[in-house]
């Protein structure tokens, strides 16, 4: 994981409990009550979802809960802000997805 352990103002990281969650399927490790976005970022992740119509990448952009661009889908919690929701053991999270095109029902181009 990548994390900053001793950073020049905040001071050495305290040990906080370790859990796992899911992501898209795929088992990942962070830290219980962080944020999700926080623990995915650690693991590497840098897609959050995509673009609802254009289907571009989106990821974590202002890490304050204003700008709405880190939403993903949580089981039993719906569509969330990842900056803001705090990471529980076996958390199920997907990416959030591009919608279908009203009439094909395909992903629009």
């Amino acid at each position: 994981m990548e994390r900053i352990q001793d950073h020049p103002i905040l001071g050495r990281k305290t040990l906080r409990e370790p859990i796992s969650f899911i992501f898209n399927g795929k088992p990942m490790a962070g830290y219980r009550g962080e944020p999700i976005a926080a623990a995915l970022l650690a693991a590497g992740v840098r897609t959050l979802r995509k673009h609802e119509e254009s289907g571009n990448s989106r990821g974590l952009y202002c890490a304050i809960g204003h700008c709405m661009e880190c939403r993903l889908s949580v089981k039993g919690k719906g569509i969330v802000r990842s900056c803001l929701t705090p990471l529980e053991d076996g958390m199920k999270v997907f990416e959030g997805q591009q919608l279908p095109n009203e009439i094909t029902g395909r992903l629009l181009p």
